[in-house]
């Protein structure tokens, strides 16, 4: 499996995360984006290490840092609210509105049939999703996503909370196939663009080309937020930074 790179320079990698790669070792065994990180070094003496997460079943823009102190800052820039985020959902349905934004707060339930998922609660954390509607056809909808907040599943509860309707392929929130209701082969979401605000620099900024799988379903792709980025390293390739 390659990795696509979308943006690098001295201190940072965004990549384009396949669909079904997990960012962390599945409890069962299996690959996962740690398999890849040490071919994603280019030459720096540490491997780069994700800045934040996205679901297995996410594809798309996957920011990673390349030394610990760019870490650390990337991590407050998330923090912050200083991370403009766009993603693509398919969902599994119609909305009348063409544009609007989805305010909830969500908490994490629990049961031993289930397992475990989110849910729309008063005494949850507060979260906002800010969308527009793109296209429809046969009776799904390709719907752009701008979370302002990062919770966890946000995206996807909100898509079914927000917009009565889950997102396409969807197990947990909808009629996935490991729901045993059919359904798209994976939850149909995408991590379209990324932009990182950096003090004294300019902004990591990148776009994922559009998925096959979204392509497959009869939708147009929207145009690209930004082209791909390749910077000069700004530290030689054989060390790590030395303020790293």
């Amino acid at each position: 499996m390659s990795i696509p790179v979308l943006y690098e320079d001295g201190e940072a990698l965004v990549i384009d995360k396949p669909a079904g790669l997990s960012i962390d070792r599945p409890r069962a065994g299996g690959r996962s984006l740690e398999d890849h990180l040490d071919k994603l070094r280019f030459g720096f003496q540490r491997a780069p290490a994700p800045v934040h997460r996205l679901d297995t079943d996410t594809s798309g823009c996957l920011l990673l840092a390349r030394n610990p102190k760019a870490l650390k800052r990337f991590n407050k820039a998330f923090e912050d609210r200083l991370v403009e985020k766009v993603y693509f959902g398919v969902l599994a349905g119609t909305v009348i509105e063409d544009e609007g934004e989805i305010a909830l707060s969500l908490a994490k339930i629990s049961s031993k049939e289930g397992g475990w998922r989110m849910i729309a609660a008063k005494k949850g954390k507060p979260s906002l999703t800010r969308w527009r509607k793109l296209e429809e056809r046969d009776g799904t909808t390709l719907i752009e996503f701008r979370p302002e907040t990062g919770r966890t599943h946000q995206i996807r509860i909100h898509a079914l909370a927000g917009l009565g309707a889950p997102l396409l392929g969807d197990p947990v929130y909808g009629s996935g196939p490991k729901s045993g209701k059919g359904g798209a082969a994976r939850t149909m979401l995408h991590a379209s663009s990324l932009v990182v605000q950096r003090e004294g620099k300019t902004p990591i900024a990148a776009s994922a080309p559009f998925p096959a799988d979204f392509a497959r379903l009869g939708f147009a792709a929207p145009e690209p937020l930004f082209a791909a980025t390749v910077d000069e390293p700004e530290a030689d390739p054989f060390f790590d930074d030395p303020d790293g």
